[in-house]
């Protein structure tokens, strides 16, 4: 059986080492080749294959399976004509042979790593061999890295440690390298030293630890170290990156400031305000806060704070001033400070005069003057009311020939020029005294005769006026500050017609009336009432009596015009003095007088009588006489 093999081919060159084709060199025609290296991980199955080639028309007479160990060679496992056997070596059970030729080594471990041998005999044509090397990895576990927590001052005179990076259980043992900011750092004879120690496990597996030596600076507080391990798998490199830590940097305080914090760019009294010193140092120094107290020498005052925190609570306009902040480095024995200026805007002493409550005679003049203090240029603005409308800019307001409507609270608003929100406001009390106002100046009311009618008189005075009625009824008087309204009440009688109503407002400045005029209405729909005079609802048993009579004058009415019609066409006589006879007496033939009994209440009689408070006889309370003459 001839078997074609891999002789003349060329090597094959990787990353981690040379995988060549060998061949037997020489006179002999059996060639055999193999891989020069071939790589496993721990504890899988190794594949050697074996090529080799034959003269034509030839076949193998064995194939033999060594490993070299110290120079001696050890079979592990042949064939003769086809048939195959295991030698019981270390290897017993975990070797075997493929179709093509190819050894398989299972559970491979770290003592394979060894060279093993193929050797192929031919009989007379000789005998061929070659050999390869078994190479075993284990990939190394994360890298872990382990900074120097303690802090690393960059006046240290030796090397500081920066961190530790290990990696464990790899095989072969993997290499370290170290990172500052994604540049790699190589050790040199001032600022960097890197010590590597590589540790062989009971398992055969290697730990190796590098430590990182390197000096730093202050621009170091914002570097980050990192470490990476490399190692070589399948022919080709891996990396395995651990993550990134700062360290802690210690230097020197080289600035210093003193910061005034507030919630307002302008800072006004009640306001919280916030004094921080603020160094460069790491640790930061012990930082004093104190105050300037400004004078022919200037003093400086200790303040309580807490390591160079001062919060001012509240702050009042004695708190403007210098604040001062001082610190001592004890590393590069340097004494530093900071000072920065507190301006507390106030507004103060606002006051109106003359005070008040102000009195004043209508006609009269009035100035009022606003003065406060403040720390900048003031604005003063002048409202009646606190909301009411602006009524001028400035210290003085001046009111001219006031009148009773004149009288009121006067505001002054006073604020701080460029500082929000810092603002006073202070009220004085006008009063104006007048003779009493009645509005409107005439009236005229359209009434019922005989209804309960309500006129209405409104005045305006300071002091506070008197109203009266020129008649009787009922009246309700309602007191609104220096507005009074009077409300009366009375029934609407003929007399009451002819003469009207008078109001009067009387305090002891004066007296106004108001003469108000009762007009029948022609409309069954009551207009509303001219200006302030109002109707009210007439009560329901006073209505029914007024429409009882209104409906007794009509029956009368018609009852005389039909005697009236019998008597000129002579159909009855006529009669004074009988009250069921109508008679004509011949004196007065020219005169036609109706006489009618009436059924009404003796409270209904009354009202027929009109604006006449006599009283009459209880019998003629029962008889009305209506004159029909003209």
């Amino acid at each position: 059986m001839a078997r074609s093999g891999a002789a003349g081919r060329p090597g094959l060159l990787l990353a981690c080492g040379l995988l060549l084709w060998g061949a037997t060199g020489g006179a002999s025609k059996v060639e055999v080749s193999l891989l020069e290296v071939v790589e496993v991980e721990l504890g899988q199955t190794a594949r050697i294959p074996c090529n080799f080639s034959l003269p034509e028309a030839s076949d193998y007479a064995y194939i033999n399976w060594f490993y070299i160990d110290k120079r001696s060679r050890t079979k592990i496992y042949y064939m003769v004509r086809g048939q195959v056997f295991e030698v019981d070596t270390e290897y017993k059970g975990r070797v075997a042979m493929e179709d093509d030729f190819t050894l398989t080594i299972s559970r491979v471990t770290l003592q394979d790593a060894r060279t093993f041998v193929c050797q192929v005999g031919a009989g007379s044509l000789g005998v061929g061999e070659n050999r390869t090397k078994l190479h075993i990895y284990k990939t190394p576990e994360p890298p872990e890295i382990q900074v120097n927590d303690a802090g690393i001052p960059v006046t240290s005179k030796e090397i500081p440690k920066i961190a530790v990076c290990i990696s464990k259980n790899g095989f072969p043992a993997p290499n370290i390298t170290w990172y500052k900011n994604g540049s790699p750092l190589w050790q040199d004879d001032t600022k960097i030293s890197i010590l590597s120690t590589l540790i062989k496990e009971s398992s055969g597996l290697y730990t190796v630890s590098s430590t990182l030596f390197a000096r730093v600076s202050r621009e170091d507080r914002q570097s980050r170290f990192h470490c990476a391990v490399s190692y070589c798998l399948l022919g080709a490199d891996q990396t395995a990156v651990s993550e990134k830590v700062n360290v802690t940097v210690f230097y020197s305080t080289e600035k210093l400031s003193l910061v005034i914090r507030s919630p307002q760019p302008q800072v006004r009294e009640g306001d919280e305000v916030t004094l921080h010193c603020e160094g460069d140092g790491n640790p930061p120094p012990e930082y004093n806060l104190l105050k300037v107290q400004e004078g022919a020498q200037a003093e400086e005052k200790d303040l309580t704070s807490s390591n160079g925190v001062l919060i001012l609570r509240k702050v009042k306009k004695e708190d403007s001033g210098r604040y001062l902040c001082r610190t001592f480095d004890l590393d590069s024995m340097a004494s530093l400070e900071a000072t920065a200026e507190l301006s507390v805007n106030y507004l103060e002493g606002l006051k109106i005069t003359p005070e008040g409550p102000i009195q004043l005679q209508q006609g009269e003049g009035l100035a009022l003057t606003c003065d406060a203090r403040g720390s900048k240029p003031l604005e003063l603005r002048w409202k009646k009311e606190k909301k009411g409308k602006l009524l001028g800019h400035g210290k003085q307001l001046k009111l001219s020939n006031v009148t009773l409507e004149s009288s009121g609270n006067y505001s002054c608003e006073v604020s701080v020029a460029g500082v929000p929100g810092l603002s006073r406001s202070k009220q004085v009390y006008v009063t104006v005294h007048a003779k009493p106002q009645i509005s409107p100046k005439d009236s005229l009311v359209p009434v019922k005769q005989n209804e309960l009618v309500t006129l209405m008189c409104r005045a305006t005075a300071l002091p506070e006026p008197t109203i009266t009625w020129s008649i009787n009824g009922t009246v309700q008087n309602h007191i609104d500050h220096h507005h009074v309204i009077s409300n009366l009440t009375v029934q609407v009688t003929p007399e009451l017609l002819q003469s009207g109503v008078t109001c009067m407002a009387t305090n002891k400045l004066g007296t106004s009336s108001l003469h108000i005029t009762l007009q029948l209405r022609t409309t069954t729909t009551s207009p509303p009432p001219i200006g302030n005079t109002t109707e009210q609802k007439t009560q329901e048993s006073k209505g029914v009596i007024i429409v009882a009579v209104i409906v007794c004058i009509l029956v009368i009415a018609v009852l005389g015009a039909v005697l009236y019609f019998l008597h000129k066409k002579g159909k009855i006589p006529c009669n004074r003095t009988g009250k069921q006879d109508i008679t004509r007496p011949d004196a007065r033939k020219d005169e036609i007088v109706v006489e009618v009994k009436s059924d009404k209440l003796p409270e209904e009689a009354g009202l027929l009588q009109g604006a006449n408070s006599e009283k009459r006889p209880a019998g003629d309370q029962a008889e009305k006489y209506i004159d029909l003459r003209n």
